[in-house]
């Protein structure tokens, strides 16, 4: 393909490719972008799926090119409505390039009618098909203007089979879809009719903890368990209340504050039910770290899970002095305190440390139940992932 340099800005001239002559006397546009347009609107197949590559490739770095060739979207949603699955691939991936970081391609791409064929494509026994598609979901749902509509067209519970059966890439970028279309309050319901937990908590298990993937998973963990059939769903599920657990000690910032706000929901709309799920866990290391280290708001959370974990139903008389509930009175007073990063940090530290090593111990009775009088924090509520 000749280069966008080949000729000089100011030069007057015609070039032709593969038939389609075109005049070069529009100084403010590179070349290639201009071939491009030519032949994404020829209307001959063979021209339009090499447009479509070139389109591909010239906006998959440059937001220049992307505002500069936003006239392809038409052309391109016309070819994924042919009978050829390899001009669908092509216009797919020119179309998600064309989407990434431009919200006006997001919302011209979507009422160009592509969310149609997209949705179709999430059906197709052709893995790298629904990849794609997965993707350009991903990509299109980003936009606010774009989440009821994709939602309307029928794509949640779609997305969901993928985030069950799909490839792991797919999985992956079905998960990140459902996480932007649930911040749309409409869309929660749809969410959650579809039953995504035991998915969702499966994807969780699998990935990084520390991974883009898993701070999709606890987003829209942290927005499905505001309803009761989500709260309920994440802790029916073998590991569901671990796997938030272990992401609240080894996550990105991000993640971490997902986690607790997660937890924090499902204690706040009833401690009795989840104190003892979520004590079981070994949640209290990762609490503890949060407090001075999460971000602000993950240590405001943080802070009120612990006085809702610690407060036990119990008499304080039946509670030993050296207990980890009081230990941890201790440290929230301190960091409750004016000099958050002395004292309070060195207790923490230490305390953090003890609590790691005693839950080596621990790990082999993870699936153990814990007796009542374990839970105001002392036996069970110390354990911690070693993961």
């Amino acid at each position: 393909m000749e280069s966008p340099h080949s000729l000089s800005p100011s030069s007057s001239s015609s070039y032709s490719s593969d038939g389609v002559t075109f005049d070069t006397e529009e100084p403010r546009t590179p070349l290639a972008v201009r071939r491009a347009l030519h032949l994404i609107n020829s209307g001959e197949p063979h021209l339009c799926l090499q447009a479509a590559r070139d389109i591909r490739r010239l906006t998959k770095t440059s937001q220049r090119c992307r505002r500069q060739l936003s006239q392809a979207v038409g052309p391109l949603v016309s070819m994924l409505r042919v009978d050829s699955p390899e001009s669908h691939e092509s216009a797919l991936l020119a179309l998600l390039n064309l989407a990434v970081k431009d919200e006006k391609n997001k919302i011209s791409i979507v009422e160009a009618g592509a969310l149609e064929p997209i949705v179709n494509f999430l059906k197709s026994q052709n893995l790298n098909l629904q990849e794609s598609a997965t993707a350009s979901l991903l990509t299109l749902s980003a936009s606010s203007t774009n989440k009821p509509i994709i939602s309307a067209c029928g794509a949640i519970p779609l997305l969901v089979e993928i985030l069950r059966d799909g490839s792991p890439q797919a999985k992956a970028d079905a998960v990140m879809a459902l996480s932007n279309l649930s911040t749309h309050p409409t869309n929660l319901s749809s969410i959650l009719e579809t039953n995504p937990i035991p998915s969702v908590v499966d994807l969780l298990k699998k990935c990084k903890k520390s991974s883009k993937t898993a701070e999709k998973c606890c987003a829209l963990i942290e927005s499905l368990v505001d309803y009761d059939e989500g709260r309920t769903a994440l802790t029916s599920e073998e590991g569901g209340v671990l796997a938030v657990v272990e992401v609240l000690e080894s996550g990105t910032l991000q993640s971490r504050e997902h986690a607790v706000g997660a937890l924090l929901t499902m204690c706040k709309s009833d401690r009795c039910k989840y104190r003892e799920p979520i004590l079981r866990e070994g949640v209290i290391p990762g609490l503890l770290e949060l407090t001075v280290q999460g971000t602000p708001k993950s240590q405001s959370k943080a802070r009120t899970l612990l006085q809702l974990l610690r407060e036990s139903p119990y008499p304080r008389s039946e509670i030993q002095p050296d207990t980890l509930e009081n230990i941890v009175c201790n440290i929230i007073s301190q960091i409750d305190g004016d000099d958050q990063s002395g004292k309070a940090k060195k207790m923490l530290a230490e305390m953090v440390q003890v609590s790691m090593e005693q839950s080596l111990r621990h790990l082999q009775q993870r699936a153990l139940v814990c007796t009542p009088s374990d839970l105001p924090i002392a036996g069970c509520a110390s354990e911690v992932s070693s993961k």
